[in-house]
């Protein structure tokens, strides 16, 4: 019996690897983010057998990441786009790529992040919006949402447990 693999605890992690936890699939996204569009461009970019590449773009679409869209009537050729939730995705990518960078590449960095106004190459880092503080900072941790299980409020505190805003400064 083959299993299907963790059950849907309504942890967001688990839910996004069901939908890009397959190494072709974030492949794809990543051409996809740098502007491919046709089957032959990511056939060619990625050296991805052809049922293979057409089951990963069909489940991007089926998941909302990419929308498939006609391009040639006879004989019938579609190109895939991203859609905002793909777009969103780009940050994951960017992410992927300075981690594998600093952990990955004892050669050196083969792809890096440019900036296209100045040329400088970006170093990447994930800020909290609201505070401008980077998330590595250990004053950020996981906490149990307003739509949290039982199972979830049991593994994360609840965020009512921390200081409510301005609470700290008093």
């Amino acid at each position: 019996m083959k299993r299907a693999g963790p059950t849907d605890t309504g942890c967001p992690v688990l839910r996004s690897l069901k939908h890009v936890g397959e190494a072709w699939s974030i492949l794809i996204l990543r051409d996809a983010l740098a502007g491919a569009t046709r089957f032959d461009e990511f056939q060619r970019n990625l050296g991805i057998a052809p049922n293979i590449l057409t089951s990963r773009l069909k489940s991007l679409v089926e998941s909302g990441l990419l929308e498939k869209r006609r391009y040639c009537e006879r004989p019938p050729r579609d190109e895939y786009h991203l859609t905002q939730r793909g777009r969103d995705f780009r940050p994951v990518v960017q992410a992927l790529l300075a981690w594998g960078n600093r952990h990955l590449a004892p050669e050196g960095e083969s792809v890096v992040i440019v900036n296209t106004e100045t040329g400088e190459q970006a170093e990447p880092v994930m800020i909290d919006r609201r505070s401008g503080k980077p998330l590595s900072d250990p004053i950020f941790t996981n906490a149990a949402g307003p739509a949290a299980s039982e199972r979830m409020r049991r593994r994360y505190p609840t965020m009512n447990q921390f200081p409510q805003h301005g609470e700290a400064d008093r």
